[in-house]
């Protein structure tokens, strides 16, 4: 009784914060739902990313791929730092320069209409179909396991799990469509503190529990019990290969914190560049010490349990359960329903972002006001959250190793995306014709890679889907340039400066990136066995 209290308190406390700061912010204009009237600061930015990234899906998922393989997994976190550092010396520059609301807002300008409408409804259906149930269902799966739903409320598991996850769906459309950009920014910095704090002390626990009661000694004997856990190199039969992380794993990562509108539209919201930029480097830097909370316990899990689970997706919950005192679970409970709020009620917003600044203005209303375009933005927000919520029950049907299979359907429109995206910033005569056919080839055959490989060779037969993605990124942009020498655009793409923003970058940004990058590096060279 007293975590359910402890749940309920500070889940209410997070939310009358929220509604505190962002109670005089403008929402009828689209900067001031959409992007919060470009007001972002540093930690916020950091914050609202950080948590929007982590959610039980990757909590959850990352810890039982480490429950299995180690350390090698931590590729997905560490690595991750080097993509923000790139897109904040690279792509956020442009973007502020551009006043950008949406990243497909810059595809209409550097090639046409066209181009955006097909950028924004991959998003869309990427969101509706892929992330936003599986964040939803990641998510009952780890509230119903903590609080034992089944057992409280007397129905069975499939029951609970259909409640738990119209209790978070509903909780979070509230927050995103209702509430607008900052108020999620503003939710996710409170919720990041929490879950920095909360996941910090698992492991903690976890390490005193196996060390006697200190955790240097509990890690001297997780190391020394289990050194083939701790070899960052990842074995050609490893989820994670190490010869990916020069291949796909990069342009996954750069796609992900660069041009994801749910991740990079914090970045969009910055005051000005520096504050963008800083934001970002705190991000890039935290995120290093990432594997100390989405990849450690997996392994302590796997120590303490002998390696004895039914399916390595319960090493996380197991471990709480095993170590984490009573008093605290409400807590971290409801630290953990803030992570799973804020990966999807900042998709949510972001899809309501594009259709309502990318379709419905552009293709059903072109005279629509300001205050029309957020109003439209947020029915459609209402029906795409119910179609999630719909959606995310049956995916307790789906393969095994949830994060490896998000991470691996997501291909399926990142790296079009991506090819697109660099592309355009990085030539000027490339044609609107180019962009198209590269999305579509690209969309094309890696479908047909996933149909070969689950329907007609198998697995073994068929190179790394990290590889697959590598190749796929050259071959569309050798499409884009064999297209731009036949047919190029005939005006030069100049990028304007709307002045929205000071664009002023950050006097430190290039050797705290450098710092970040060497530190990334050092890593793996220590772990390397």
């Amino acid at each position: 009784m007293v975590g359910i209290l402890s749940f309920i308190g500070f889940t209410l406390l997070v939310a009358v914060i929220a509604y505190l700061a962002t109670r005089k912010t403008d929402e009828s204009t689209s900067d001031g739902y959409f992007l919060g009237g470009r007001s972002l600061t540093a930690g916020v930015i950091a914050g609202s990313v950080l948590l929007t990234n982590l959610s039980t899906e990757q909590i959850v998922g990352l810890n039982g791929q480490a429950f299995s393989e180690g350390i090698l997994v931590m590729a997905w976190e560490t690595l991750a730092a080097i993509a923000i550092v790139i897109t904040a010396l690279f792509l956020l520059p442009r973007y502020l320069k551009g006043g950008l609301t949406t990243v497909p807002q810059f595809l209409e300008k550097r090639f046409d209409r066209g181009t955006k409408t097909l950028v924004s409804a991959l998003f869309l259906s990427g969101y509706m179909i892929i992330f936003l149930p599986i964040v939803l269902y990641s998510g009952a799966l780890a509230i119903s396991t903590m609080f034992g739903i089944p057992e409280m409320l007397g129905v069975s598991a499939n029951t609970a799990l259909w409640l738990t996850v119209w209790g978070i769906g509903i909780v979070g459309s509230i927050y995103a469509i209702f509430g607008g950009l900052k108020a999620v920014a503003v939710s996710d910095t409170i919720n990041a503190v929490g879950l920095l704090v909360g996941g910090l002390l698992i492991p903690i626990f976890g390490l005193m529990a196996i060390g006697d009661g200190g955790i240097i000694n509990g890690l001297e004997v997780l190391v020394d019990s289990n050194p083939e856990k701790f070899n960052s190199i990842g074995e050609p039969e490893a989820s994670v290969p190490f010869s990916t992380i020069f291949t796909g794993m990069m342009l996954v990562q750069l796609f992900y914190w660069g041009t994801n509108q749910a991740i990079i539209q914090r970045a969009l919201a910055a005051k000005n560049l520096r504050e963008g930029q800083k934001g970002l480097m705190l991000a890039a830097f935290i995120k290093i010490l990432g594997p100390i909370i989405v990849v450690l316990p997996g392994i302590i899990a796997w120590h303490m349990f002998q390696g004895d689970l039914e399916n390595a997706d319960q090493a996380y919950p197991a471990l709480v359960n095993a170590v984490l005192p009573p008093v605290l679970t409400g807590f971290f409970a409801a630290v953990l329903f803030g992570a799973i709020l804020s990966s999807f009620n900042s998709a949510l917003n972001s899809s309501v972002t594009l259709f309502g600044i990318d379709i419905y203005k552009q293709y059903f209303n072109q005279e629509a006001s300001e205050a029309k375009v957020v109003k439209q933005g947020k029915r459609f927000g209402i029906f795409l959250a119910i179609g999630a919520m719909l959606i995310a029950p049956f995916i307790a049907n789906a393969p095994q190793g949830l994060f490896g299979y998000l991470q691996e359907v997501n291909g399926s429109y990142s790296i079009p995306i991506l090819t697109i995206v660099i592309v355009g910033y990085l030539t000027k005569r490339i044609p609107a014709i180019a962009a198209k056919v590269a999305i579509f080839s690209g969309v094309g055959f890696y479908l047909i890679y996933l149909g070969l490989k689950y329907f007609v060779v198998g697995e073994d037969a068929l190179p790394h889907y990290l590889h697959v993605m590598a190749i796929l990124f050259v071959l569309n942009v050798l499409i884009m340039f064999i297209i731009g020498k036949w047919k190029p655009r005939i005006e030069p793409f100049i990028l304007d400066y709307t002045r929205q923003v000071d664009i002023q970058p950050w006097k430190l940004v290039k050797p705290v990136g450098l710092g970040i990058v060497v530190l990334v590096v050092f890593i793996y060279v220590y772990f390397a066995q």
